[in-house]
């Protein structure tokens, strides 16, 4: 029996499920090269990008090296696209950007693809799975990944964590990132920071001056944490704070993994009340977290 269309996709089913049918190449009757019964040609200026592809960067290198490969052996893998919602008659792309950019620089007229109709949730699901098991990924990208699968369908870090193959600590770290200002964000992509620098980065009041010392002297991942630690800020000292029980520390640590946002808690010494704060770094942060804090009081009350 078919499956109704609106069913939702198992999480981490990516691309299989949209090409069960690609890898099943039949023989033509004219010829011995193996053929697809659910691949076409298009004209490649048919074929469009999708606006809210999670991929916000492309490296130029290893596109002309791929464009160079296609002129050689052509694109071996089909591109998948839908009908383009906006303009009848053409494609937009749903996977395979990078082919299709590599296509355009080796100046190809056409590019094998195969249609599915999908609706927008679906493709930006697809897309955000295609590009975040890419080992390529730059990990404000990958970040952005995780942060959307999470807001637009709902999706747990420990359901993402089984989807995926990468542990909550790792998705929880991931996410972290995208707490950064956004010029410490461009360094990461652009490379002059690593992973493991933004990191240390990301406890930092003040992130973007102890970034740029890191990148002015070179500083090590070490170095980086223990800068962060000792602070650089002159003109604005904050108030020495006191020392946490490791409970307590615990405690924000998970809070801040499952929020993906950071969490203080100040427990008013000998007493049993204290405070919470949650830092967030963009309106659609707030926004998350008062869903998730309506679903908890919604929960509470049946």
């Amino acid at each position: 029996m078919a499956k109704k269309k609106n069913e939702k996709r198992g999480l981490g089913r990516g691309l299989s499920a949209l090409m069960a049918d690609i890898n099943e190449p039949t023989t033509s009757a004219e010829s011995s090269t193996p053929v697809r019964s659910s691949e076409r040609l298009v004209p490649i200026t048919q074929v469009h990008a999708n606006p809210d592809q999670p991929r916000r960067t492309f490296d130029h290198t290893e596109l002309r090296d791929l464009a160079k490969s296609i002129l050689t052996k052509g694109i071996i893998q089909p591109l998948i696209v839908r009908p383009d919602p906006n303009k009848s008659g053409e494609f937009q792309i749903v996977a395979g950007e990078r082919r299709w950019r590599a296509a355009q620089t080796a100046k190809l007229d056409q590019v094998p693809v195969v249609v599915r109709e999908l609706d927008d949730l679906e493709v930006l699901e697809i897309g955000i799975i295609e590009n975040i098991q890419r080992a390529d990924l730059n990990p404000v990208d990958e970040a952005n990944g995780y942060h959307q699968l999470m807001e637009k369908f709902g999706h747990t870090q420990e359901k993402l964590s089984e989807a995926l193959g990468k542990s909550r600590s790792y998705l929880a770290n991931s996410m972290r990132l995208l707490n950064l200002p956004n010029a410490v964000q461009d360094m990461l992509v652009d490379g002059r920071l690593t992973a493991g620098h933004a990191r240390a980065l990301v406890p930092a009041d003040n992130a973007l001056t102890l970034a740029k010392q890191v990148v002015s002297k070179g500083l090590s991942v070490r170095q980086t944490e223990a800068l962060v630690k000792r602070g650089d800020a002159p003109a604005k000292k904050s108030p020495p704070r006191s020392e946490k029980d490791s409970d307590t520390v615990s405690l924000e640590t998970d809070l801040s993994a499952n929020l993906g946002m950071k969490v203080n808690i100040a427990h008013k010494a000998g007493t049993e009340s204290g405070t919470i704060s949650i830092n967030y770094t963009s309106f659609d942060d707030l926004d998350a977290l008062c869903q998730m804090l309506s679903a908890t009081r919604s929960a509470g009350s049946k």
